[in-house]
């Protein structure tokens, strides 16, 4: 497994590592509220087991107790994070021993231009690090969520179709070479001309009361919940 994972990296990096070539922004976007946020997942007790959700303020908009009808779950969005932000945390999220875990990030690091060869990157180092720390925890891997241009609030979110297919794609390609489960939020969530559909969201980016529901109707159609 370490190895696989060390080859993939690589080939996503080339020869010179992303790292190295970095000049874009891997800030989260509402750097105060992340630590809000973390300081206040630092007062919570550690409770192993459980489900989390994890990810950006897609996820933390999730009132995932009442969705779910299980006072357990565990909310970990953070508006405004990406895929850095999320590995910088991530060991926090170990420590949960979670029995399912759910992530959906990406959409933030799309909008700072971050490389798609950087993200990937940052995924796979995610679902590495749970896997090693908590090998029983069930991933799903979530794909990124289309957006709605017609609804014009976050332009900065927009016409950045080909990247989200891209990630998608490949995140859907290695689920099975890395042990972990691929959900395809993004087809379930887009309308007749490929975008988010409407009645799912109240900006073209973020999700309202009836697009939450569907999306654990989704997971529950699976059986992944």
């Amino acid at each position: 497994m370490k190895s696989f994972v060390v080859v993939l990296l690589l080939a996503l990096a080339g020869v010179e590592s992303v790292a190295q070539k970095r000049s874009y922004d891997t800030i989260p976007n509402m750097p105060e509220h992340y630590w809000v946020r973390m300081e206040k997942f630092k007062k919570e007790a550690v409770v192993p087991g459980k489900i989390v959700f994890l990810g950006n303020s897609i996820t933390e908009g999730g009132k995932w107790k009442q969705l779910l009808k299980d006072s357990t779950v565990i909310n970990r969005g953070i508006s405004g994070d990406n895929t850095f932000g999320v590995l910088a945390r991530i060991d926090d999220i170990v420590k949960l021993k979670p029995s399912s875990l759910f992530i959906l990030i990406g959409t933030n690091d799309i909008s700072k231009k971050i490389p798609d060869e950087a993200i990937l990157e940052n995924m796979f180092s995610i679902i590495s690090k749970v896997k090693a720390g908590s090998p029983k925890t069930k991933i799903f891997i979530q794909s990124i969520l289309p957006v709605n241009e017609t609804v014009e609030r976050f332009p900065q979110q927009f016409n950045n179709s080909n990247h989200i297919n891209t990630i998608n794609d490949q995140l859907a390609r290695y689920a099975t070479r890395m042990r972990y489960t691929y959900v395809d939020l993004y087809g379930k969530f887009i309308d007749s001309q490929g975008k988010l559909d409407v009645k799912y969201t109240y900006d073209g980016l973020h999700l309202n009361a009836v697009g939450y529901q569907h999306w654990v109707e989704v997971l529950k159609e699976l059986k992944h919940l």
